[in-house]
């Protein structure tokens, strides 16, 4: 090894062939010693190759888009397209693996255009979970060219690897987002294009193709030593190479002056009063009529936007959305405050009037939805400060406490005595209210079983919420099983039905097949 150094210090691939030499002089003899084929990550003979796991997909695009509406407030256009794109790949996946592939399939990889906040890596994560493929993220403007400076694009794939807890095969169907693709355009200089930007294209088009990724990156000598290790002293090999046919890529970026040149191009292709009518049209919809020749104007390779065939464009959010996101999404932040109240025991109530106006703000931010999380930050910073430490434990979410939040903090804690049991009892009927649309049938407190749960809750100490979900654990399945029989759906809960449910329920339910039976 000594007679192989050269005077200088040694280049990364000098440096691998003289370790991989040492290795061999060193371990060549040793039981279940690497060879110079495993520490490469060249591909291991057939035999030792692992048997394929099962993978079953059956959704159609519209099961897709429904499950990805629980999710993502508007963009309808842009989940149909996504639906269908991630069908089709993944039912050719479901066949390919089942030994009927079809060699001319053009893989389906996605560019997603649209402004910060829109929903995009949502989509993209939402749709993995629902497949259930590994995911990885990454971000366009770390990655160099070489993988010297900043990061290799193959370390996405090798991510995708971890993410699949080492399964090759798993790994081979996954999903890679890369956001803010746009920052890697190479934008045209006085010196020509700009190489940095061209070399990062040129390397992610070689994965979007096909090819083989080693799963131990050449220059991660630690990751090596230990691959040799492993297998001399446990005889675990690892991975060989990763096939990036199956791996769906999905790209997205802001594109900020790309509807100029849309725009510029419409305008270009017409004439006098149709040139203007033309305009006004493109204002309002130009990223939606994004051409090939936009993108490669735009900085693009060819060949690499070639490899992105399905768009899809994202709408901007107004406040109007914002507040169905706040409102509707499975996602929805106002979620994460609830819990983070409750971890302190304090129950909070968000009126539509309170959402609406935070979704107002929260517009004016022009970050998409994230300009929810700025605001609500900034709204319920001193509560979460403040109100852990006091024995108020509820309060309810106005437009008045959205605007002045400081204000509405002190009156609350002077005044949550008299508040508290008014509080506890709107949680009462939203507690009802959630009950009917989780479930289709409609329940109603009267006042009189009202008063003894805000009563019950206030001297237990216990979050409405949580006494409620006790007490009427079992009324979804007694109530639909009476309104099999009977077709009754409104129930009102009484005083006997809080100081007693299951008895309350057992009578109800056997009066219901009294009267089927008559």
């Amino acid at each position: 090894m000594r007679n192989t150094i050269s005077s200088g210090p040694p280049s990364p691939e000098e440096f691998q062939r003289q370790l991989q030499e040492f290795m061999r002089q060193h371990f060549q003899n040793a039981p279940g010693a690497a060879s110079r084929t495993e520490m490469s990550g060249a591909p291991e003979s057939p035999e030792a190759e692992p048997e394929p796991k099962d993978f079953s997909f059956d959704k159609t695009p519209r099961e897709v888009k429904a499950y990805l509406d629980r999710f993502v407030i508007k963009q309808e256009e842009a989940k149909k397209v996504l639906s269908v794109a991630l069908c089709d790949h993944y039912h050719h996946v479901r066949l390919a693996m089942e030994g009927k592939d079809q060699p001319n399939y053009a893989k389906q990889n996605v560019i997603l255009v649209g402004p910060t906040g829109v929903g995009k890596t949502y989509l993209i994560r939402s749709a993995a979970d629902l497949i259930g493929v590994p995911f990885v993220k990454g971000d366009a403007t770390k990655f160099s060219e070489t993988g010297y400076v900043g990061g290799d694009v193959e370390d996405l794939v090798r991510e995708l690897l971890r993410r699949a807890d080492g399964d090759v095969e798993r790994a081979q169907y996954g999903i890679i987002y890369i956001d803010e693709i746009d920052k890697i355009a190479a934008a045209n200089t006085n010196s020509g294009r700009d190489v940095s930007g061209r070399g990062v294209q040129t390397n992610l088009l070689k994965l979007m193709e096909e090819t083989e990724v080693p799963a131990r990156s050449p220059q991660d000598i630690a990751g090596q030593i230990q691959a040799m290790m492993d297998l001399n002293q446990r005889g675990k090999k690892s991975p060989g190479n990763i096939n990036t046919k199956h791996i769906l890529f999905i790209v997205s970026g802001a594109f900020g002056g790309l509807e100029k040149l849309i725009r510029k191009r419409l305008r270009d292709a017409t004439i006098g009063f149709a040139a203007t009518l033309q305009q006004q049209v493109a204002e309002e919809t130009a990223l939606e009529q994004v051409q090939t020749r936009d993108f490669i104007e735009f900085g693009f390779e060819p060949e690499f936007i070639g490899r992105l065939p399905v768009r899809v464009v994202c709408q901007q959010l107004n406040a109007e959305d914002l507040f169905l996101i706040l409102k509707s999404s499975e996602g929805s932040i106002i979620r994460q405050y609830e819990q983070t109240f409750a971890a302190y025991g304090i129950e909070v109530l968000f009126r539509d009037d309170g959402l609406k106006r935070i979704a107002e703000l929260a517009a004016e931010e022009q970050t998409g939805a994230r300009g929810l999380m700025t605001i609500c930050e900034r709204i319920f910073r001193n509560f979460k400060f403040e109100l852990p430490s006091t024995k108020v434990k509820r309060f309810v979410v106005t437009r008045e406490l959205v605007d002045r939040p400081d204000a509405d903090l002190e009156k609350l804690l002077a005044e949550h005595e008299s508040e508290e049991r008014a509080v506890v009892r709107q949680l009462v009927h939203d507690f009802a209210e959630r009950f009917r649309e989780n479930h289709g049938i409609t329940i109603r407190f009267t006042d009189a079983a009202a008063d003894l749960l805000v009563q019950m809750a206030v001297e237990q100490g216990t979050p409405v919420r949580d006494l409620c979900a006790a007490k009427f654990k079992d009324f979804q399945f007694g109530l639909k099983l009476i309104a099999q029989n009977t077709g009754q759906k409104e129930f009102a809960i009484g005083r006997d039905a809080v100081e007693a449910p299951d008895k309350v329920l057992s009578d109800w339910v056997v009066k219901s097949y009294r009267k089927e039976g008559a």
